[in-house]
Formats: C-alpha cells, structure tokens, sequence
C-alpha cells in the first residue's frame, strides 16, 4: 500500500502517523533507537504490507500486467490503490478524507525530529504541495508513478507505466474493493486481539 492507506491505518497520534509512514524510509534506522510509538507504526506499516502482498485480489493482479511493467507492478498497483481509496473513501471511514489529511499533516510535521533525513524531506513536500489530496484526479497515478520511475536508480522501462494502470483500471478498483474492508479488519484484529479460550472460560466462570 501507498502513503495514504498506511496513514489511513495508523492510529492519530504523531507517533503512530510518523511510524505507518516511515516503514517506507528504514535505510540507516535503527528500530531499536526510536520511540515506542513510533516503533509500533513501523510494525503496523509492515504487517500492512505483508497482509496485501499476500492478499488472493492483489496476486490476481500480477498476471495482468505486460512484460515491459510486471517486474514493478507492486508499485503500479500500490500508488493506484491510493487513488481508489479517495474515491471510495467514504464507504470505509465516518471521518472525512479532508480531515484525515490535515491531522495526518500536522502529525507527521510534529514528528520531524525522529525521521531519517529523506523522510523529513518527503514529508515536507508532501504537506506543501498536498500530495495526499492529489489523489483525487486518476491522472495524479500517471505523474506520480513517472515520478518513481526517475528515481530508479539503474536503468528500467518504468516510464509510461500511468498507462498501463488506466488499461486495467477496473481490474484495479474490483481488486482493491476485495481487498481494503479485509486489510481494516485485520489491523483491528492486531490492535484488539480475541480474546484465547482459557482466557474466555477464566471469564465465564468468574474465576
């Protein structure tokens, strides 16, 4: 998943929107040095990202996709699924996208002094320019996927790959339809365990 559903997952604390964020900035982190807020937002960004790679509707995508862009359709399906959960984004959350994107804002500014340079960077452009609320036009995929493509570091045919996002745009929004509603509830389920049977029976007894 991309920027928006790690933040739309996180809990609104600075910690926690800093953390769900920086599971995509680890490189020179050291987990250990950081608070334990913020450690639990990187553990929640990575079983995020486990869930939805391992998910049936996002391995259905894979085969879809030409030769040219399979290698990096993670990433295709990844920046489109933001776009998809702005255009659904009431079906799956009471608090309005504005507002999620204002707190998360001012939680992630709050919390500069924790992140790895080119986070604090990322993060800084990404409020400016309200990248989170670009999602709202389709075309905002295209821009920034050719925006990942120049920072490829070795040579690649990433370029163009909007294109193939709109051929399989339906594919895309069914997928992450499937998907989103089973990715919430489990992040819920990790929040807020069920209870084990011993633990139930101790309960029913009174003991």
């Amino acid at each position: 998943m991309n920027y928006l559903a790690h933040l739309s997952l996180a809990q609104p604390d600075s910690h926690s929107l800093v953390g769900n964020l920086m599971g995509d900035f680890m490189k020179g982190v050291r987990l250990a040095d950081l608070p334990i807020g913020i450690q639990r937002g990187i553990e929640n960004h990575w079983a995020v990202d486990r869930f939805t790679d391992n998910h049936p509707a996002v391995l259905a995508l894979k085969p879809l996709f030409s030769a040219r862009y399979r290698r990096f359709s993670g990433i295709i399906v990844d920046i489109s699924f933001d776009y998809f959960l702005t255009k659904h984004w009431s079906t799956f959350h009471a608090l309005p996208l504005r507002t999620l994107l204002d707190n998360s804002y001012v939680g992630l500014l709050a919390g500069r002094d924790h992140m790895p340079e080119r986070m604090k960077t990322t993060v800084e452009q990404m409020a400016a320019q309200d990248w989170l609320g670009s999602y709202a036009q389709f075309e905002q995929v295209s821009f920034a996927l050719d925006r990942v493509a120049q920072r490829i570091r070795f040579s690649n045919r990433f370029n163009g790959a909007g294109r193939e996002a709109e051929r399989h745009y339906v594919a895309l929004e069914q997928a992450f339809l499937m998907l989103y509603p089973d990715l919430q509830a489990h992040i819920q389920a990790q929040l807020h365990p069920a209870p084990t049977v011993g633990v139930a029976l101790n309960k029913s007894t009174g003991s």
